[in-house]
């Protein structure tokens, strides 16, 4: 690795390109150094048995003895405590508050808020994939089912981020270097969060995802009627109503086998979908923080079994 980033550092040398690609290559040598000591000083320990919601046939896949680990909490993660959680709450809380809803204030604001808040919500399920490919190229520790539940999310992510778009929320070019700005750093700090902790990880990421739950809830209340008499985009309706749905079930854990529906014929309804999407991303991360095994309406356990 150190051989391939000298010969990346030496490349950038030549062509005279800019800062950025050394920054991010101190940022990637830093990852991998981490790695490394994540994996030296981890200590093994067996998980207690314990009533699983499902399992899952990603089980199949685990390495050799890191299959008794059903999470990566689980595997190489620390339990955290009541003080730390609220902190982590508190924290969330202030720079929402006081600094994000700062920066878009102001009459018709919302849309460019939301692209804003959608461009930064999808950056923590790239971290915890790029980690978990690492870590499976290592040959370190293997899990189909989380890499399959990340893209989800960042997939159901990436489609409220388009409904803003066509909104308009990223006309102005200032919204559009804020978020992607706040979006690139808020990557690499999920990224060294994860490869630390993937229980702090998820516990952070809860709370924005419950400040994402509230805002559009918050909207919701306050515009009813205006929403009501809009028509719902194209790309809305593509992605909860006409189009492959299965991406979208994935991305609900614990649906007990009944995926949500929404009913898409105004804005109004677009905007429950994605306020119940911000939901569904919260008990998600909740779950992930217990070593529970998650499952979706496309699970193995939720087909109908055929009549012989």
């Amino acid at each position: 690795y150190t051989i391939i980033i000298i010969i990346i550092i030496f490349h950038r040398i030549m062509v005279k390109m800019t800062i950025l690609p050394f920054i991010l290559t101190a940022f990637n040598l830093f990852a991998i150094s981490m790695a490394f000591l994540t994996k030296s000083s981890r200590v093994q320990r067996e998980i207690p048995g314990r009533a699983s919601i499902v399992r899952s046939k990603a089980n199949l896949f685990s390495t050799t003895d890191r299959s008794k680990f059903s999470t990566p909490s689980g595997a190489f993660g620390q339990p955290l405590s009541k003080e730390t959680k609220k902190f982590n709450s508190s924290t969330i809380g202030f720079l929402k508050n006081f600094l994000f809803d700062a920066v878009f204030s102001g009459e018709k604001r919302d849309y460019a808020r939301f692209y804003a808040l959608e461009t930064i919500a999808r950056m923590p399920y790239f971290s915890y994939l790029s980690v978990l490919h690492l870590y499976e190229t290592l040959g370190w520790w293997r899990k189909s089912a989380y890499l399959k539940i990340h893209f989800a999310e960042s997939w159901n992510e990436m489609h409220h981020l388009l409904i803003m778009e066509e909104l308009g929320g990223s006309k102005l070019w200032k919204d559009r270097f804020v978020a992607q700005h706040t979006a690139f750093f808020y990557y690499w700090a999920a990224v060294f969060l994860y490869l630390f902790n993937p229980t702090m990880a998820y516990n952070i990421n809860q709370y924005v995802e419950e400040h994402a739950y509230s805002t559009y809830d918050n909207f919701l209340h306050e515009h009813e009627e205006e929403l009501k008499k809009c028509p719902a985009p194209d790309i809305a309706k593509q992605y909860y109503r006409d189009g492959d749905l299965y991406m979208f079930d994935e991305h609900q854990m614990h649906t007990d086998c009944s995926p949500r529906r929404p009913v898409i014929n105004n804005l109004y309804d677009v905007f429950v979908a994605i306020r119940d999407d911000e939901g569904d991303h919260v008990k998600t991360m909740v779950a992930l923080q217990l070593d529970m095994e998650l499952t979706s309406a496309n699970s193995e356990q939720c087909m109908v079994p055929e009549e012989s």
